[in-house]
């Protein structure tokens, strides 16, 4: 029903593509920082404006792969393309394409023994298969995903699919955010959600411990039934999120809308530029000008009257170079992006 409700909200938004163009970048975020690194989303929505200079790079590019792998495998499954073992490694290949990983073999299953925890397989917390095993687990898991030997619904689909990615990791590097995409694109392929809006690393970021806790236990004690339900309970508080998330952007923007109709003449150029801040809620005003087509002087006056209905605020505290935040915005969509 959670499920349903989401796929709802995305024949109700005004915009999904501008909704899923953020909740995204979130995801990408969330996921990353599962894995240890710093960036926040902020760093990612700079990173990706080649006009602001000085952004962290090397978390930041790590995400900004997330963002590029995720948009690939959609792109793939909306063109017909199954969710196979090739498209697996295509994803994993951008996803480790620049920074830290490129030495890891991107595209590649693993041809060396890996392990979890521990400085060898002889003290680690888990040893996955062996390398001449990963074609025939992987292999076996592709089955499942074409519903051989039988069909399943997708919500369990994916409850089974997610850990035994994790325990097969078939790869050097990047197996836990491939492992957590996999279920968004699972549910887009089966038909679920007609938009990628379901992402549960939020839920696993919070449950930190209890997640890899349960997934050890599906491969030590076979004890499936506890992650099933520690899954689908995040599948269902995470679809609510969303929805709530939707609902609150949606009434943000009409809120401040109405608050830039008391602007009078001046309301038509902030209009322009408050639309601009919902695509891109950090920019520099030769950014919001190029993305607009308003000349700077205009852009510069509509932010400060933005300013001034407390909607926009300046970061930088700069004469020159100046960046404007859309705040409101920001705080909805960082609510669980603080870094680990």
């Amino acid at each position: 029903m959670a499920l349903g409700r989401l796929d709802a909200v995305s024949t109700l938004l005004p915009d999904t593509s501008l909704f899923l163009y953020m909740y995204v970048r979130k995801e990408a975020v969330l996921s990353s920082q599962i894995e240890g690194t710093q960036s926040s989303l902020s760093d990612l929505l700079l990173f990706e404006d080649e006009e602001v200079p000085g952004v962290p790079m090397v978390d930041t590019q790590e995400v900004s792969n997330y963002v590029a792998a995720i948009n690939h495998g959609l792109a793939r499954l909306r063109d017909g393309f199954p969710l196979s073992l090739r498209l697996l490694r295509e994803i994993h290949e951008i996803l480790l394409s620049k920074g830290r990983g490129e030495d890891k073999d991107p595209g590649q299953f693993r041809r060396t023994q890996n392990w979890i925890g521990g400085t060898r397989p002889g003290n680690a917390v888990f040893v996955p298969p062996p390398p001449e095993n990963i074609i025939g687990c992987m292999g076996d898991l592709e089955k499942f995903l074409h519903n051989k030997p039988m069909k399943t619904t997708a919500l369990l689909k994916a409850a089974l699919v997610h850990p035994q990615f994790e325990t097969i990791h078939p790869f050097l590097d990047g197996n836990g955010r491939l492992g957590r995409l996999l279920i968004t694109l699972l549910f887009c392929e089966d038909g679920t959600l007609k938009e990628p809006m379901l992402y549960l690393s939020l839920f696993f970021k919070t449950n930190r411990e209890r997640y890899y806790e349960l997934l050890q236990k599906t491969r030590m004690h076979g004890d499936w039934e506890e992650w099933v339900e520690f899954f689908i309970t995040g599948v269902r508080e995470t679809a609510t999120q969303a929805v709530e998330t939707a609902n609150s952007l949606n009434r943000l923007f009409e809120e401040d809308k109405k608050e830039i109709g008391t602007l009078g003449q001046s309301a038509n150029s902030a209009y322009r530029v408050h639309d601009m801040l919902q695509q891109r809620p950090i920019a520099s005003i030769p950014r919001v000008a190029k993305m607009s087509g308003l000349s700077i002087p205009t852009v510069g006056t509509a932010l400060r009257r933005l300013e001034s209905l407390g909607i926009a605020q300046e970061i930088t505290g700069n004469r020159r170079n100046k960046l404007f935040t859309y705040k409101k915005y920001l705080k909805i969509l960082n609510e669980g992006t603080e870094p680990l």
